[in-house]
């Protein structure tokens, strides 16, 4: 009995995740369409707001370019580099000012040697190999009785539930960022800031998915070892 029930709860745990990630994606998208037909009236680009953000703040070494896709904006610290998305760059859009001064806010972390952005860079080489290696060691050890191996796959998928957790003070300050800064500076008028913020609210709600994800299968995981220890 107590397998079969651990067996449920584990489904249990994911539906309820997979549905609220599968909304905040849904409501992300419907934000930035929404906000991405309306043109902030002082006719800005993204990259125009995102270069004039940089430079409020004194930073002189970071690019801004333009890559392919849809919402696939992101900055690369290595780099130093802004890339921002064909509906983002060159858009005047109230949602591409937004997504724009949200990247350049990771830039000024980057530049200010904002901590969390330093922890979650630093995980990222083991959340990589946690992501891709870390459930199926922790099931291939439950396969051979190896509590070592079993472990090992349970710290290294916790390495990315840690990068999960760490990654939404990083979003959320970057998003504050680039709100104070439109609003100080009158990037977007008060209508238009609305939006704005509309659009970050939503995507932040995606992060909060994904570590509750993250959690989930963490959850699951332990679940199903403790299951098998018990069979």
């Amino acid at each position: 009995m107590s397998a079969y029930f651990s067996y449920y709860l584990t489904g249990f745990i994911m539906l309820p995740v997979f549905i609220f990630a599968l909304l905040c994606q849904l409501k992300v998208k419907s934000a930035f369409s929404k906000y991405s037909h309306i043109t902030n009236k002082r006719g800005m680009t993204g990259a125009d707001a995102a270069y004039k953000l940089l430079m409020l703040n004194g930073i002189t070494d970071v690019k801004i370019k333009r890559i392919s896709g849809r919402l696939t904006d992101y900055y690369d610290p290595k780099a130093k580099e802004i890339c921002l998305s064909d509906d983002v760059f060159n858009s005047r859009s109230v949602a591409a000012i937004g997504v724009a001064c949200h990247e350049a806010g990771h830039a000024c972390q980057h530049a200010q040697g904002y901590a969390p952005l330093k922890i979650r860079n630093a995980v990222i080489p083991v959340t990589q190999i946690g992501s891709f290696l870390g459930v199926p060691l922790a099931l291939i050890g439950m396969i051979l009785y190896s509590e070592p191996i079993i472990y090992a796959g349970i710290i290294l998928y916790g390495a990315v539930a840690f990068f999960q957790l760490v990654t939404l003070p990083v979003e959320f300050n970057a998003s504050r960022r680039a709100l104070q800064t439109i609003e100080a500076h009158g990037f977007l008028d008060n209508e238009e800031y609305k939006g704005a913020k509309s659009v970050l609210k939503a995507a932040a709600l995606t992060y909060v998915a994904a570590l509750a994800s993250a959690l989930g299968t963490l959850l699951r995981l332990f679940l199903i070892i403790s299951r098998g220890n018990r069979n």
